[in-house]
């Protein structure tokens, strides 16, 4: 029947007793699926996670230099990664560092919040955020 119509006969359960064919144009099926797989994929959220550096001497202009790139990050929907770096001596100011981060969360609490708190790694104190809500569409 199939030869007769031009298509394929594929066995869509052969466990099945009897087993379970069905009468299609293969090469058409695969594609579909193809397809299908692309789009789910196409449609998938994707993480940005953008970075943001400060140091433990950070003045306050260039806070808020960096809080508002923060909140534009946010604002687009990207997850934010901000951080302290000690660099030589200055590890000795971890209270600052943890100062300067958890103002910053205070400071952007609008827009996000935060996912982690302040914690050390290494040489970094490290704070994740995340936007509160979706990007925009424009």
């Amino acid at each position: 029947m199939a030869d007769e119509l031009g298509l394929d006969l594929v066995e869509i359960a052969p466990t099945a007793n009897p087993p379970v064919c069905k009468i299609m144009d293969y090469k058409k099926f695969l594609y579909e699926q193809k397809k299908k797989q692309k789009e789910i994929k196409a449609n998938a959220a994707k993480i940005v996670v953008k970075e943001i550096r400060m140091g433990p001497n950070t003045d306050d202009h260039d806070f808020n230099f960096k809080l508002k790139h923060a909140i534009k990050f946010l604002e687009e929907g990207a997850k934010l990664k901000v951080y302290v770096f000690f660099k030589g001596r200055s590890i000795i100011y971890k209270e600052k560092g943890e100062v300067i981060l958890l103002r910053f969360a205070q400071e952007i609490e609008d827009y996000g919040k935060v996912e982690q708190m302040p914690k050390m790694e290494g040489k970094r104190m490290i704070m994740f955020i995340t936007p509160k809500k979706g990007p925009k569409k424009s």
